[in-house]
């Protein structure tokens, strides 16, 4: 399995805050089921701005330790780029990375507010024949309430990155609520811990697995896990699952209303 989202280089960006950390995260990874792990660090304008020359020597100096503690895991250089107009240059300058230096971008939103550039975003990435990602899309308070928009991004060439922990219910029930439902219409494409700490979600990933499992089968999991993102990192094209809209029925969307 490749883990699609991580935030283990150490001092990046709000994730690992130490090399030790990173090894022991790598570790847990292994344990967890990864031979792979991508390194989607946070590249936010004026908050985390790590530029990828630099990203590129932590990577090639933890990936040169890991054989001799005896870990066997493959690393790959991302970003996880927070939404900008910028983001074409940013790519283009060398601050931020796409995924393995493939066509693939991995991006994410404001969690509680959908950004009015939303599909200008898009659209640049997409005239420079790049391929945008959205992370976690079933964390987002406006996509919980508006589901149909991850359809619509599908539609207009946009691929989903889900978070094991939402399954699990970690960032709330309105998440994991809507998580299955993007399962269950085809609306998912990757897998990603997400991870920022140890002993957090790699622990859990045999639980998450087998409850994805439930709902979509061992074949659909078999890509989210390890076939998408074994085409990603090849920069190869991608064949996605026909995709169904998620429309919420009155009920669903009270209940909704009323979760915390």
């Amino acid at each position: 399995m490749i883990d699609f989202h991580t935030h283990i280089l150490p001092n990046i960006d709000d994730g690992s805050k130490s090399i030790e950390e990173t090894f022991n995260l790598i570790s847990e990874a292994e344990k967890a089921g990864f031979d792979g792990i991508i390194l989607t660090s946070h590249y936010i304008e004026g908050y985390y701005e790590t530029d990828t020359p630099e990203r590129e020597v932590w990577l090639k100096a933890i990936s040169e330790n890991l054989r001799p503690k005896g870990i066997n895991t493959n690393l790959y250089l991302a970003n996880e780029i927070y939404l900008t107009e910028n983001i074409m240059s940013l790519l283009e300058q060398g601050k931020a990375s796409t995924i393995n230096n493939t066509c693939y971008v991995l991006f994410e939103m404001p969690l509680n507010n959908e950004p009015l550039n939303l599909y200008d975003v898009v659209y640049s990435l997409q005239e420079n024949k790049l391929i945008p990602i959205l992370a976690h899309p079933e964390r987002y308070s406006f996509i919980q309430q508006e589901p149909e928009l991850v359809y619509d991004l599908i539609q207009k060439g946009c691929l989903m990155q889900a978070n094991y922990g939402s399954i699990l219910g970690q960032y709330g029930r309105k998440a994991k609520f809507i998580v299955e439902k993007f399962f269950e219409n085809n609306l998912i494409h990757f897998l990603g811990s997400d991870v920022h700490r140890q002993n957090t979600i790699y622990p859990r990933i045999p639980e998450a697995l087998q409850m994805i499992e439930d709902i979509i089968g061992y074949e659909k999991l078999e890509n989210l896990t390890t076939n998408n993102p074994k085409l990603v990192l090849a920069n190869k094209k991608i064949d996605i699952e026909y995709p169904y809209e998620v429309k919420l029925k009155f009920i669903e969307k009270a209940k909704m209303l009323l979760q915390k």
